[in-house]
This record gives C-alpha cells, sequence and structure tokens, in this order.
C-alpha cells in the first residue's frame, strides 16, 4: 500500500527538541500572574497537579487538559495567568525551519497531512501557534488529546487521527514522533509505518521503528518515496 497521510507528533517533532525546566516555569507563571505571597504555592500546587496528570496520561492512556491542572491545584486560570503560560511556553512551541517546506512538500504529492499530539493545551492555542509559524493552512486535520478521551499509544488516538485526514487504512498512514512508546509502539500496533525522530532523554522502547531520521525532518521524504515504490 503506497503512503495517502503523513501524521506528526508535535513537540519534539515538529517543534525541535528543548530540556525544559518545568518547576522554574511554573514559578515564572505566577509571578507574573499572583501577588508576591500567593506565587509561590500556587506554583507548587500547578507543578504537582500537572505531574499527576501526566502520570495518568502515560500510565492510563487517559487525556486531560489545562483546566483540570488549574482546578486540580485550586488556582483560578485568570487571564493574566493564561497569558502567562502561553508567552513563557513561547520559545518551545517555534517550529521546526524543516517543517514548512516539508510539509508543503508532502501536500504538493497528493498526501494528506495530520497532526496527533498529547497534550493538555486547548485546539485555539495549537491552532494560534501553527498560524503564527505559517503552517495552519498545511494541515488536512489534526487531534489533540485535550478533546479526546485517549492519549498516544491508545489505539482509538491514532485512529482519531486517521479519521481527521480522511484515510481510513493504517497501512497507507505515516507516523512522525520522538517518542518510541508512545509514538512508535502506539502508531506500529494499529498498522501504521513509524518514523522515529530521535532524542536522546526520551526513553527507549523494545518496538523498531520503521525509519530514523537521523539528519531531522529532511530525511522524510526519501522514505516516503522508498514507501510508495
Amino acid at each position: 500500500m503506497s503512503v495517502k497521510a503523513v501524521i506528526f507528533d508535535w513537540g519534539g517533532t515538529l517543534t525541535p527538541w528543548h530540556d525544559i525546566d518545568i518547576p522554574d516555569i511554573w514559578k515564572r507563571i505566577c509571578a507574573a500572574g499572583l501577588s508576591p505571597q500567593d506565587a509561590a504555592d500556587a506554583a507548587t500546587r500547578l507543578l504537582a497537579a500537572e505531574e499527576e496528570l501526566w502520570r495518568r496520561c502515560k500510565d492510563e492512556h487517559r487525556s486531560a487538559t489545562l483546566d483540570e491542572v488549574f482546578a486540580i491545584a485550586g488556582v483560578e486560570p485568570s487571564d493574566a495567568l493564561l497569558d502567562a503560560v502561553y508567552d513563557l511556553w513561547t520559545p518551545h512551541t517555534l517550529i521546526d525551519p524543516a517543517a514548512p517546506g516539508l510539509l508543503r512538500e508532502l501536500r504538493e504529492r497528493g498526501l494528506k497531512v495530520g497532526v496527533l499530539s498529547n497534550t493538555m493545551w486547548s485546539r485555539d492555542w495549537h491552532e494560534r501557534i501553527f498560524d503564527r509559524d505559517g503552517v495552519l493552512g498545511l494541515l488536512d486535520g489534526a487531534v489533540y488529546s485535550s478533546e479526546i478521551p485517549w492519549t498516544k499509544p491508545h489505539a482509538e488516538a491514532f485512529r482519531a487521527a486517521m479519521a481527521a485526514v480522511e484515510v481510513d487504512d493504517p497501512s497507507a498512514c505515516v507516523f512522525v514522533g520522538d517518542r518510541p512508546f508512545d509514538d512508535i509502539h502506539g502508531a506500529k500496533s494499529v498498522g501504521m509505518r513509524a518514523a522515529l525522530m530521535p532524542n536522546s532523554t526520551v526513553p527507549s522502547w523494545q518496538t523498531e521503528p520503521d525509519a530514523v531520521l537521523h539528519g531531522g525532518l529532511g530525511d522524510l521524504l526519501g522514505h516516503i518515496e522508498r514507501w510508495s515504490l
């Protein structure tokens, strides 16, 4: 079966990998949106809530939202706090410079292009980011785990992404991601091909990818051509 769709993970794949000091980010968010006497305690509670929800995503493959983080922490998500979340995460959400040209080339070849991301952020935030970086119009469909009950590697998350790009045969889909368990194992478990964007600090998994993009996103086209013969 030739390739009909390529579906990408977001963080660490369409955006370059970053090691991020999450406790520091929450401290800076709270310092920007709360009084000094409240900021430190709120940051501690928000970090604990986020860590617990990511544990749920990882261990139970159940999704979560940013609203849940604030609710569990008992912190009101004011406009000031939400603006600080977006602003302080901006350096870590910038698109890989190779991505726009790659997505454009895939679509010019008649392939559908999609996104499937484990994320607590809303669709509006992601579309704001993709529009900022000039790639929103290059996506045929996107699924954010914040909108569905599951996270990768749950099979239903991958099936939702296939439905979003209107391709019903997993063997005609390629998934590109940086996480060997969530992305590679998950995609191959439903019958997709899977290409790994290797990041040294991401835990390994025994499932072998169909391709490893050692040179970055630009390596993908050669594999697409090989799989489409």
